[in-house]
């Protein structure tokens, strides 16, 4: 179960309370989980019983009983407690299975997992100055926007710099907006997009652009065209391009990837799976929350985490045998662990405007 299955379940169980007059209050178009912080139980957590307490005029406490009952016996859930004021926390059954459904729709859903229609009904207008930082900051909002369901346009105060179209920049319309819109106004990037682009290229100066929350100033300097892993950037798109290599050496050897079947561990080595297996599962988290408070930084420091994580499973377990030894399932299913990363990767490096480069 991933946690945009959990999230839909309790949703769902929700709208059975409310369809058995158990509760009586109006359904949430969406319900949030996360996973539980350090010192807490389970391995996600929900609000949703404080959040239903008042309009359903009962304790969140008897709010959450209501919930727990009609969310254990869901399938894929193991445990459902109640901890604190009313929060509700899940432990997940059978993690392997959790771990092979996360995999599985990362094959499905390529460069589009993590997209969804949780803002579909959302319209969105933003309105920036004309300087490189809020126009590119600005298009990235969208970018994440869009890929969750929402709708919207840019504007700009005054006509574009020529120049943002090489960073990927488009606005719809320009001048004084006639009713206020949502302003992107991040700190200015002190330089045009002509001078970033030459001293930077377009992928390096919009992740300069982007890694910095909007009220930080961005680090455009030439440590950002340094080949080597005290860069982010070569850091984040090394790691893309690493697991696609491993693909292509998995190839040569005559095997392909493969998930562990189900009840069994996805790879031997379980203890150096589970940060990057972890975080591959948040990934469809991150870029919702990116969406929704206008952050693309997230998604950057995701993708850092992402690749971080890649180095210490891939060095910890090597996807690909080595010498004389034969491809073994546990090659197969680190295979397919990599394979994962290397498309989470992408995919969020789409977003932000950034190429993925299959060699670097």
């Amino acid at each position: 179960m991933t946690p945009a299955d959990l999230s839909r379940t309790v949703l769902h169980a929700v709208r059975r309370a409310v369809d058995e007059d158990a509760l009586r209050a109006p359904v949430p178009a969406r319900v949030r989980v996360e996973r539980t912080r350090p010192g807490g139980s389970g391995d996600y957590a929900c609000a949703v019983a404080l959040q239903l307490a008042g309009p359903a005029a009962l304790p969140a406490l008897e709010v959450a009983r209501i919930l727990r009952e009609r969310v254990a016996a869901e399938p894929g859930v193991g445990r459902v407690e109640i901890t604190g004021p009313g929060f509700l926390s899940f432990t997940l059954d059978a993690p392997a299975e959790s771990d092979r459904a996360v995999l599985a729709a990362v094959r499905e859903q390529g460069l589009a997992y993590g997209h969804g229609y949780a803002l579909r009904d959302e319209i969105h207008q933003f309105h920036h100055a004309r300087e490189v930082r809020a126009a590119v900051t600005a298009q990235a909002v969208f970018r994440l926007l869009v890929a969750q369901g929402a709708r919207g346009r840019i504007t700009c105060e005054q006509a574009p710099d020529p120049d943002w179209v090489r960073l990927g920049v488009t606005v719809n319309a320009y001048g004084t907006p006639p009713t206020p819109l949502t302003e992107i106004r991040p700190v200015p990037a002190g330089a045009t997009a002509g001078e970033l682009l030459e001293r930077l290229g377009p992928d390096a100066a919009r992740w300069g652009l982007l890694r910095a929350a909007g009220h930080d100033r961005a680090a455009l300097g030439p440590e950002l065209l340094v080949q080597g892993e005290a860069n982010p950037l070569f850091r984040v798109r090394y790691a893309h391009a690493r697991a696609r290599a491993l693909t292509r050496g998995a190839t040569a050897l005559g095997f392909t990837a493969e998930a562990a079947p189900y009840g069994e561990s996805p790879a031997p080595y379980d203890r150096a799976a589970r940060p990057l297996l972890d975080l591959i599962a948040d990934h469809p988290g991150v870029l919702l929350a990116g969406a929704r408070h206008r952050a693309p930084d997230r998604v950057a420091r995701q993708l850092e985490a992402v690749a971080h994580a890649f180095f210490d499973f891939h060095d910890s377990c090597p996807p690909l045998p080595a010498g004389d030894e034969k491809p073994s399932a546990a090659h197969r299913a680190r295979l397919a662990i990599a394979e994962a990363a290397g498309t989470v990767l992408a995919g969020g490096l789409s977003l932000l405007g950034i190429r993925a480069p299959e060699h670097l």
